[in-house]
């Protein structure tokens, strides 16, 4: 059995060998780094490639099939694999859309935004993001101070009135907002209908909506708002219409034009669809559920 001194010995012995390794080991690392010069500009932003325009399988057997499923759905189909494990460029891209995913949620709306435009900004109840994600009650309702200003804004009660709002994506309304509105601005004015100066509602939730429509007395209330991002995009929007809208009305009486987004339904398209939606509510005075088609 080996004495506790002797021990005590081979221990400091075998240390005192690894810190004479050290220094080489340091000076071999430093050696073989060959990337200090490299920038960001240099490296590949795998975020360029849409989805289903990213082909990793080599020589797939049926080529053709591949391409046509791929072209599809942005789903992650085909991502090809190095052993029993994914791709290096696969598992950077996965995160990468997390990310976004991420921000998309918890960035706040740039307010500079909102003052090239000229934009009203109203806010919901929430005072805070963290408010607005574990308070979805206070996020129906205008604060007070907004809904007091929603008051004054228009001389008289528009016939339409579109906000758009923030909800889980501000980087779908970024994304959106310049050619959509226009989109639906013009639609309507094509079809002799009259609405109201867009604004917009910090920290809003679709239900927002409704005390927006009692406010303004408007027939049809029209609300852009950004929809909880998932992996295949951070970027989709949607559209909910109501025809005169009541506070705590049904769901049943909402009608949604939804997926807005460059690789869903394009803002341009979705604006002229959303303006034949408001001429359709206004002649069946009706949405939702209610709504004809």
């Amino acid at each position: 059995m080996v004495s506790d001194d002797k021990l005590k010995e081979i221990i400091a012995q075998v240390v005192g060998e690894m810190m004479k390794e050290a220094p080489a080991a340091k000076a071999t690392t430093k050696a073989c780094c060959c990337c200090e010069d490299v920038s960001d500009d240099d490296l590949e932003d795998l975020t360029a490639y849409e989805l289903n325009e990213w082909y990793q399988v080599p020589n797939a057997k049926d080529e053709a099939e591949y391409r046509r499923l791929k072209k599809v759905t942005p789903a992650r189909l085909g991502v090809w694999h190095c052993g029993p494990r994914e791709m290096t460029n696969t598992m950077l891209r996965f995160r990468a859309d997390h990310a976004a995913a991420q921000d998309a949620v918890f960035n706040e709306f740039p307010k500079e935004f909102l003052e090239e435009r000229g934009i009203l900004e109203l806010q919901s109840r929430c005072d805070s993001k963290d408010t607005y994600l574990t308070r979805p009650d206070l996020g129906r309702r205008l604060s007070a101070e907004s809904a007091e200003t929603l008051k004054g804004f228009y001389k008289k009660a528009p016939t339409v009135v579109v906000y758009a709002t923030d909800g889980l994506s501000g980087t779908a309304i970024e994304a959106n907002y310049d050619i959509v509105i226009p989109a639906i601005m013009n639609g309507l004015k094509a079809h002799g209908i009259e609405a109201g100066e867009p604004f917009f509602v910090r920290y809003g939730r679709v239900a927002t909506q409704d005390e927006v429509s009692e406010v303004t007395g408007c027939d049809v209330c029209v609300c852009l708002v950004g929809e909880r991002p998932g992996l295949a995009t951070a970027k989709s929007m949607s559209a909910y219409l109501t025809y005169k809208g009541t506070i705590g009305m049904s769901e049943a009486r909402r009608t949604v034009v939804s997926n807005i987004h460059n690789a869903g339904t394009p803002a341009a398209e979705a604006g002229a669809h959303i303006a034949d939606i408001v001429k359709l509510m206004l002649e069946n005075k009706a949405s939702g559920t209610d709504l004809k088609f």
